[in-house]
């Protein structure tokens, strides 16, 4: 008689998954592993790929900006000029008819 044989599929696992429960039904998990070299070499070189990352993220955030601040600043530009535009031909027209030589601008405050 084989007193060494297990019941079951042959296929089967020989060495099936350990489950350790504590007393109160809790689940334990397994012991940890101990990082090697390495676990450390790639954990130093992903936090420093992570800081180029930041990094370059930054710097894509300001070069937006810039480009942004590109984009409206003619458009500033040519609002002001016509403004500068505007009052200059009213007060051109203002001298014309004889009015005062000189523009006042006066601010209401309530």
């Amino acid at each position: 008689m084989d007193t060494h044989r297990r019941p079951g599929s042959p296929l089967r696992d020989p060495n099936p998954p350990v489950l350790d429960m504590t007393p109160d039904g809790e689940f334990r998990d397994p012991p940890q592993r101990r990082a090697g070299g390495l676990d450390r070499v790639l954990g130093q070189l992903g936090g420093a790929a992570l800081l180029v990352t930041l990094a370059a993220g930054g710097l894509l955030l300001v070069a937006l900006a810039m480009l942004f601040l590109g984009l409206l600043l003619p458009i500033a530009v040519g609002a002001g000029l016509v403004a500068f535009v505007s009052l200059w031909w009213r007060m051109r027209r203002l001298r014309r008819a004889g009015g005062p030589g000189a523009v006042r601008f006066v601010v209401l405050r309530r």
